[in-house]
């Protein structure tokens, strides 16, 4: 992403909270998509009962950032053995 475009991009989000009362609220609807993304990936058909579809939901939740996590420091690990000068 260009310079330019970053910039505009983060002052119009940064306007947007500016006039924003209730941060929660503005984005309950995506939080609850995201949810609703693991309900769906562990119960396809939905014919698990609710607590149930949940408690799996929670843990393909936390695989997902857990693998992101991986994500991060293998990248952050590459970083740094980019960065050390040659021996």
């Amino acid at each position: 992403m260009s310079t330019i475009r970053r910039l505009t991009a983060q002052a119009a989000a940064h306007t947007r909270w500016a006039h924003t009362a209730d941060r929660t609220e503005a984005t309950a609807a995506a939080r609850k998509a995201f949810i609703d993304r693991f309900e769906r990936e562990v119960d396809p058909e939905g014919k698990l009962p609710p607590a149930e579809r949940a408690r799996r939901a929670e843990s393909a939740r936390r695989a997902y950032f857990l693998r992101l996590a991986a994500k991060s420091a293998e990248v952050r690990r590459r970083r740094r053995r980019s960065q050390r000068p040659a021996a």
